[in-house]
């Protein structure tokens, strides 16, 4: 479970890293996107290797992929509707019955 909430909590600094520079900095030079995002994934690493090396041995390399897809979907969804404004569309819900299949297929 530490591991699960580890990567949540990762995922959370690695999507505003990828993604809030683009509404946050936009009007900045993309040199100070890049230092402000890696700032934040300085903290997702903190988080993140702990996770998977935890994580590593109760799962598979494989299922920790996995299980970290289905968790970036899972925030990335929220992030992009409430903080960016985008819509939420049905491709988001396909996107999600594709990640179901291959949890299923790598969990079996």
């Amino acid at each position: 479970m530490r591991t699960i909430v580890l990567l949540i909590l990762s995922n959370v600094f690695m999507t505003f890293a990828w993604y809030a520079h683009l509404k946050n900095l936009s009007s900045r030079h993309w040199l100070i996107a890049v230092l402000v995002s890696w700032s934040i994934a300085f903290f997702e690493y903190l988080l993140q290797v702990p996770a998977n090396r935890m994580g590593y041995g109760t799962f598979s390399l494989a299922q920790l992929k996995i299980i970290q897809e289905v968790i970036t979907l899972t925030v990335f969804v929220p992030f992009a509707v409430f903080y960016m404004g985008t819509s939420l569309t049905w491709n988001y819900l396909w996107a999600g019955c594709c990640l179901a299949g291959a949890v299923f297929f790598i969990f079996r």
